[in-house]
């Protein structure tokens, strides 16, 4: 699971959808992995990818160990050889890594599945998420416009992998694009499907939408980096005209997306963070819900009947 252009529509919707069903009655599968291990490395910070899966993992009966990349010997070696034993010792290996290229690698050598927990391309558990959000509000895929407001980055191309799969129609607003996350192929796929497409302006597209969406102007590891500094202010001021803001919604009142962290007064009004119509909390917590299912996906429960 390394970009969420892995799974077909009716096994993303079926992941979806038991997803929901863990969220209303998770006392049904509180023995669901019961003994499975699912290893955590992390090369960079985490709130939400780190907690979601471990409160997860154990909720359904299994165990989580948390790696520190740079402290283990995955700095040290190849990761071929590191991930050859780590594999041996985990039924799951959640890695959320720098470069996709090391993504690629580790699950090539792995034994067990291995999921993207965010690398600089791709970021599919949080798409999940969000189209898991979508589909509590609205109770289809059918019909949905989403718009998604900021850089393009690797959370864009995780929810332009799962809007062409589904069939929602998603509609951005970049200014800005990140070099290191561009996708050449999946954007030719993305406009061949005709469910994608770029428009210069929130105004252009707020009449049409359903949902907004924005996310952060800087990267998490390149947010409190003196050296940074420079970049950081040219995008502030690029993308101050696109923020999520009462003026630039006109009167609209789409539902509010946030993937978080969220920096109040840049990407988004603080005001709207808490207003009626924003998700971005229920979009959060659908993390936790969305990766137990994905994890069942791998291993789905015994049946004792």
């Amino acid at each position: 699971m390394l970009s969420l252009q892995e799974l077909d529509k009716d096994t993303l919707v079926s992941i979806i959808q038991k997803g929901l069903e863990m969220k209303q009655n998770p006392q049904h599968f509180h023995h669901a992995f019961e003994r499975k291990g699912l290893l955590m490395l992390f090369q960079k910070t985490s709130t939400r990818t780190n907690l979601s899966f471990q409160a997860g993992v154990n909720q359904m009966g299994g165990y989580a160990v948390t790696m520190d990349w740079n402290a283990s010997n995955f700095s040290l070696s190849p990761i071929q050889y590191e991930v050859r034993y780590a594999s041996r010792n985990c039924d799951v290996i959640m890695a959320r890594l720098k470069k996709h290229t090391d993504l690629l690698e580790l699950a090539a050598y792995s034994k067990v599945p291995v999921i993207n927990g965010c690398c600089e391309k791709y970021h599919p558990c949080q798409a999940m998420a969000d189209l898991m959000t979508i589909y509590e509000v609205k109770g289809t895929f059918e019909g949905i416009t989403l718009t998604y407001v900021g850089i393009h980055n690797n959370v864009v191309n995780s929810l332009i992998a799962g809007c062409v799969t589904l069939g929602i129609r998603l509609l951005l607003v970049t200014p800005i694009v990140n070099e290191a996350s561009w996708d050449e192929a999946l954007m030719e796929k993305a406009y061949r499907s005709g469910y994608v497409e770029n428009t210069h302006y929130i105004s252009e597209a707020i009449q049409r939408t359903d949902f907004i969406y924005t996310d952060t102007w800087v990267d998490m590891e390149n947010y409190q980096d003196s050296h940074y500094q420079e970049e950081k202010n040219r995008r502030i001021q690029t993308m101050m005209p696109f923020q999520i803001n009462k003026h630039n919604l006109a009167g609209c009142s789409p539902y509010i997306m946030h993937d978080m962290p969220v920096h109040p007064g840049f990407e988004i009004e603080e005001e709207l963070i808490e207003s009626e119509k924003s998700i971005i909390y229920q979009q959060a917590e659908n993390r936790l819900h969305v990766q137990k299912s994905l994890l069942l996906h791998y291993y789905p429960p015994i049946s004792h009947d």
